[in-house]
This record gives C-alpha cells, sequence and structure tokens, in this order.
C-alpha cells in the first residue's frame, strides 16, 4: 500500500506536559477508509494524541501528516467532536443554528448563508431524525439528542475524517448503539473515522483497527488485539465484550510498541 493511501502518518511522535511524558515515539499510519478506535486508561495520552494529530499541539520530536500535509493546513477537511465541547446548553439557539455553524470552518466567519448551507443542513437534520427539532432550542433536547446535533454539525461540511473524544460519554446505552450505528453507515460512505473510546465492547462490532495508548502506542491494523498489550496499556487484564460474551485475546503480539 502507498503512503497516498493513508490519511495519517505518525512517525516517532512524542509529546510531553512540561516533565511529564505523555505520548512516547508513536509510530503509525491510517488508511483512507479507515474506522480507527483509540483505547487507554485515562491519563494515558489519547486526547493528546488526537490533538497532536490535529496540529492543536506541536510534537516535541518526530512527524504527522494528516490529509497530506502538515496538520494546521489540512484541518480545515476534517471534522471534530471534542470530549468537552463548547456548546453551551443554555444559549438561545435552535438546533438548525447548531448544524449550520459547521459550515463556516470552510466559508469562515461573517459568512452569509445561503439557501444551499440550508438546504445541507435540513438534509443532514432528516438523516438523524431531528429535522422535527431543527427550530427548538439546543438546551430543549436530551443529551443523546444534543450529541447526535454535534455529530450533524461535523458531518454538514462532509469532512474526510471524523475525530471524536469519547462522544457517547454522556449518553444512554440506546443512544449510543445509535450514534455507533451511524458512524458505522458514515464510515461506509467513505468517511474516515477515529474514534476514542472507553467502551471495549465497541471493538469488535464497528472498529477496524485498535491503537492502544499509554505513552507507548500499540497499533493493530486488522483491530484484533492481544492480552500482552492490553495488559502493558491498562497495567492489569482486561475483559473485551463481543455480542454480550466476555473474552480474551486473538492472537499473540511481538510485544514491540509502534
Amino acid at each position: 500500500m502507498s503512503s497516498n493511501d493513508h490519511i495519517i502518518e505518525c512517525r516517532g511522535v512524542t509529546f510531553a506536559y512540561g516533565s511529564n511524558l505523555v505520548v512516547k515515539n508513536a509510530t503509525f499510519s491510517v488508511c483512507r477508509g479507515d474506522f480507527l478506535g483509540i483505547i487507554g486508561p485515562n491519563g494515558g495520552g489519547k486526547t493528546t494524541l488526537l490533538r497532536l494529530i490535529l496540529g492543536v499541539l506541536k510534537p516535541l520530536n518526530g512527524s504527522i501528516i494528516l490529509l497530506g500535509g502538515p496538520p494546521v493546513k489540512t484541518r480545515i477537511r476534517a471534522g471534530y467532536i471534542p470530549q468537552e465541547t463548547n456548546l453551551n446548553k443554555g444559549f438561545p439557539i435552535s438546533v438548525h443554528d447548531v448544524v449550520l455553524m459547521g459550515l463556516t470552518r470552510s466559508r469562515g466567519l461573517g459568512h452569509l448563508f445561503s439557501k444551499e448551507d440550508k438546504k445541507k443542513t435540513d438534509s443532514i437534520l432528516e438523516q438523524f431524525d431531528l429535522l422535527s427539532f431543527k427550530n427548538e432550542g439546543i438546551s430543549n433536547l436530551s443529551g443523546g439528542q444534543r450529541q447526535k446535533v454535534l455529530l450533524a454539525r461535523a458531518l454538514v461540511s462532509r469532512p474526510e475524517i471524523l475525530f471524536l473524544d469519547e462522544p457517547t460519554s454522556s449518553v444512554d446505552a440506546a443512544g449510543a448503539d445509535e450514534i455507533y450505528d451511524y458512524l458505522k453507515k458514515v464510515n461506509a460512505e467513505g468517511t474516515t473515522v477515529v474514534l476514542v473510546t472507553h467502551n471495549m465492547g465497541i471493538i469488535s462490532r464497528y472498529i477496524k483497527s485498535v491503537a492502544c495508548v499509554n505513552k507507548d502506542l500499540f497499533f493493530h491494523p486488522d483491530g484484533k488485539l492481544d492480552e500482552q498489550t492490553l495488559s502493558r496499556t491498562f497495567g492489569c487484564e482486561i475483559d473485551l465484550i463481543a455480542h454480550g460474551v466476555p473474552h480474551r485475546v486473538f492472537h499473540s503480539h511481538e510485544g514491540k510498541p509502534q
């Protein structure tokens, strides 16, 4: 596979907050159309890794290519839903306008939205079964509905790659399944998805490749995990849950971080 097929390329990426080393010599590539799950313990560097890939943070060492160029130039073609959003639930703004704001990334602030922009917004709200809520205030929605609005906002500009940091942390099980099912659909339509998650149960159902992060990074392009990697990453034995059935590992691992 040529490098032209890679939508993300990280080579020897290291980052620290002061003297606290967070990401150590991370090297991996993500192919177009992949659905990457990033797992690891709290404080292990998952969110930091996302911010490095997006160019929000600059690595101490190593290099990162996103969408064929430096992240600070190419991230405009990506969608991102952080763990902590800047959405003020009490602010008097409609669902329609929240999603419409997703088009400012490529147009710039002060841009007057066209009829076509509003049609795109209505179309994606319909895909999320939210069109009937378009004039509702965002504060009137449930947690799951608000998260779907944020997802719609990230996707309305049709990004080539979508980054999500724990998108279902404040959503009930039914709402989480709905969001994951939609991400699977988006991925099947060609959008690359990179997802930070603590939900080990989604790995076998949705994810194609896995990065286990706890300073060191172990990359599994086939999505299969092994006991040695999980023990190194989490510091203890971990059960995977697939289709409701706990089980251990899939194959052996050479024990070298990538």
